[in-house]
């Protein structure tokens, strides 16, 4: 390990400053309101200490882990980002290059800025499908169907966003209508107007639990659900027919001052008692982050701002080097704490 990750994110966001239109950069960038969640979402990780084993015998540590049949080489996934040509004139299909040299696992975003059989042609592993319930729900309908039909394993019910967080810097992202439809476009009505369009695939904040099951049903995939911050709620999710939740405040893009996505954590998986895969996201900017939340409980990780600075600095390179930094140093954080397997990190390695 040659560099510390939070060096080269350090680097690669400061070429994204320099390379990037500002409306675009800020876009990535920007929290909700006073940018307190975003702040401490990054924070609340360096919060926990380390108490590592000794004389454990363990080797080489071994970093795979098995999510709902998917075979990972490391428990950290490319969370979905929305318009990746925001950040890349490849958009997508240039993260998708990166994630698979890395022998990654991506979300796709119902909201991309490529086509989606663009992107899925780039990758060579299994990849997972993020879902926005729109408004016209028969547009969501085929864009899942779309999916699976293209080979997505599992898909990932986005629900902390109703409607966009309010934010004093980014707020509207600067695509064109074009890069907006770009998947859309299929599953649109034929003659409608500008206003119809853009009123129809708004979020549809009036959705309820009953969404899991429409969407495991229209796809027979199982449904992932992001955004959650409390035990109740997750417990919920899996009642309703959840195979997994993620613990996330969405980069602290949405409600600020909403918990960081470590201090949720947690309760979270004390809530949900090994019934089903617990991921989280947020912050997670060094393989001792990664570390920490499998410690505490998790899966999985999941992380997005440092993908697309990669991207927007270096491309797939850029993608693909994110990816392997934090792989190495989580490699190296497991062998210095005495831990030979993703299955042996337990709660009481943190304090």
């Amino acid at each position: 390990m040659d560099r510390a990750l939070t060096d080269i994110l350090v680097e690669y966001e400061l070429a994204a400053r320099t390379a990037l239109p500002p409306a675009a950069f800020d876009y990535i960038a920007a929290g909700a309101g006073d940018e307190l969640s975003l702040e401490e979402s990054r924070a609340a990780w360096r919060r926990y200490r380390l108490r590592p084993r000794v004389l454990m015998g363990t080797g080489t540590p071994d970093l795979t882990t098995d999510i709902l049949g998917t075979r990972l080489a490391m428990p950290l996934i490319v969370a979905p980002t929305a318009y990746h040509q925001v950040a890349h004139a490849e958009g997508e299909v240039e993260t998708a290059r990166g994630v698979s040299a890395a022998g990654g696992l991506m979300v796709v975003t119902t909201r991309a800025t490529r086509v989606l059989e663009e992107i899925v042609a780039e990758l060579t592993g299994q990849w997972w499908y993020q879902v926005y319930v729109v408004r016209e729900h028969r547009i969501t309908e085929g864009l899942v169907r779309r999916a699976a039909g293209l080979g997505a394993t599992a898909l990932v019910l986005t629900v902390d966003l109703p409607y966009v967080g309010f934010k004093r810097r980014g707020h509207v992202a600067p695509v064109s209508m074009e890069q907006h439809l770009v998947n859309f476009g299929s599953h649109l009505p034929p003659g409608a107007s500008v206003e119809e369009i853009t009123a129809g695939l708004d979020q549809d904040a009036a959705i309820g639990l009953d969404t899991i099951a429409w969407l495991h049903d229209i796809s027979g995939l199982p449904v992932i659900v992001k955004g959650l911050l409390r035990a109740d709620d997750a417990a919920a999710c899996l009642d309703a027919g959840a195979a997994g939740v993620v613990v996330s405040n969405h980069g602290g893009r949405q409600l600020d001052r909403a918990i960081a996505s470590a201090v949720a954590l947690p309760e979270v998986v004390a809530a949900v008692e090994g019934r089903a895969p617990v991921l989280v996201d947020g912050g997670i900017v060094s393989g001792t982050d990664v570390f920490v939340a499998l410690a505490l409980g998790a899966t999985a990780t999941l992380v997005g701002r440092p993908i697309l600075w990669g991207l927007a600095a270096a491309g797939a390179s850029g993608v693909q080097r994110v990816l392997e930094g934090y792989h190495e140093e989580l490699d190296h954080a497991m062998g210095l704490a005495g831990v030979a397997a993703i299955a042996d990190l337990s709660r009481d390695l943190v304090v």
